[in-house]
């Protein structure tokens, strides 16, 4: 049975914050600015070398603003509001959890989680069988990692990212195949460690 983020478990994990630093990752990882924090940056590497030739990690989004987060929960959680009119609050924050995690326990605010997806060695993108941030509604469920709607090369290609990110320690969340997570109370709860190690942080870009 899959663990959504809404589940109180994933509350009720305590938090013994390590003081790992924020970090960017290196420009063959991202585009960008992406700041994750230390650990899970130098697991990120070690996930890369373990693909075949040919192929490379993309990160699209690591530490996200506790502000930007509130954001995309409002925003989502709206749109279910329209197609759901019926759903109590608490419905809607289960609903909503499948995409966006609650705030308190968000993975991205804590620098713990990247979204990816895999790329040839020129940059293109390979398939994996929805873009990354497609939501349930927009992909018919295709966006969950296991879906059976997923075959082919698609399949072959989350199968391998799996096997990459899972081998250097990080965990998926099984509603999203692009997001994965190291050291947050998701993973510490997935893992059975006794504490996640990172909680919300703030990253103190230069002007």
């Amino acid at each position: 049975m899959t663990i959504l983020l809404s589940d109180p478990r994933v509350a009720a994990v305590p938090v013994r914050d390590t003081g790992d630093q924020p970090v960017l990752l290196q420009a063959g990882l991202s585009h960008g600015d992406v700041w994750v924090r230390a650990g899970l940056a130098v697991r990120l590497a070690e996930a890369a070398t373990a693909l075949p030739d040919g192929v490379r990690l993309h990160v699209v989004e690591g530490w996200r603003p506790a502000a930007q987060q509130s954001a995309i929960i409002t925003r989502y959680t709206a749109e279910l509001r329209r197609r759901h009119p019926d759903a109590g609050d608490a419905e809607l924050r289960v609903l909503a959890s499948r995409f966006v995690a609650p705030l308190e326990v968000a993975p991205h605010v804590a620098g713990a989680a990247v979204d990816l997806t895999l790329v040839t060695a020129d940059g293109a993108p390979l398939d994996l069988g929805t873009e990354v941030d497609a939501t349930p509604e927009q992909s018919g469920g295709r966006c969950y990692t296991g879906s059976d709607l997923v075959v082919g090369e698609a399949r072959e290609h989350r199968e391998l990212m799996a096997r990459a990110l899972g081998g250097a320690g990080l965990v998926n969340y099984p509603t999203e195949w692009w997001h994965w997570s190291f050291g947050d109370r998701y993973w510490a709860l997935v893992t059975g460690a006794p504490a996640a190690l990172y909680g919300p942080m703030v990253v103190e870009r230069a002007a």
